[in-house]
C-alpha cells in the first residue's frame, strides 16, 4: 500500500518561473496562491552557474523565520510528485534547506528556507 497523500511545495521565488519549472521538472506545475505565515524574506547571491542559467538572475529570494507574528510571505503552492520534490532538492543550492510548514490555507507543504 502506498501513501496517496499529495505532496505540496510552496514557492515564493524562482520555482514559480516558467524557465525554472521546465528546466527542473520538465513541465509547468499546477498550483495557486497561498501564504507562508511567520517568515520574512531577504535576498541571497547565487553562484551556481546552472541555477543562474535557469533563473536568469544571480540574486534569489530566501526566507527565514521571523519574530514578528504578522510577517508572512506570499507565493504559490504546487502539487508535485516525489520525483519532482527530489528534482527541487537538486535545484536549490546549499544556502537553502527544505522544511515542512503549514500554509495559511491549512495545507501542509515543503518550502526551502535559509539553511
Amino acid at each position: 500500500m502506498t501513501d496517496a497523500s499529495p505532496i505540496y511545495l510552496f514557492s515564493y521565488g524562482t520555482l514559480q518561473l516558467r524557465s525554472v519549472q521546465i528546466e527542473t521538472f520538465g513541465r509547468m506545475l499546477e498550483g495557486g496562491p497561498d501564504v507562508l505565515p511567520g517568515y520574512r524574506r531577504e535576498m541571497v547571491r547565487i553562484t551556481d552557474p546552472q541555477v543562474i542559467a535557469a533563473s536568469g538572475v544571480d540574486h534569489h529570494p530566501i526566507v527565514l523565520p521571523s519574530d514578528d507574528p504578522t510577517d508572512a510571505i506570499d507565493g504559490a503552492v504546487f502539487e508535485i510528485t516525489a520525483a519532482e520534490l527530489a528534482a527541487a532538492d537538486q535545484y536549490e543550492v546549499s544556502d537553502y534547506k527544505r522544511v515542512a510548514v503549514r500554509l495559511k490555507s491549512g495545507k501542509n507543504a515543503f518550502v526551502y528556507v535559509q539553511a
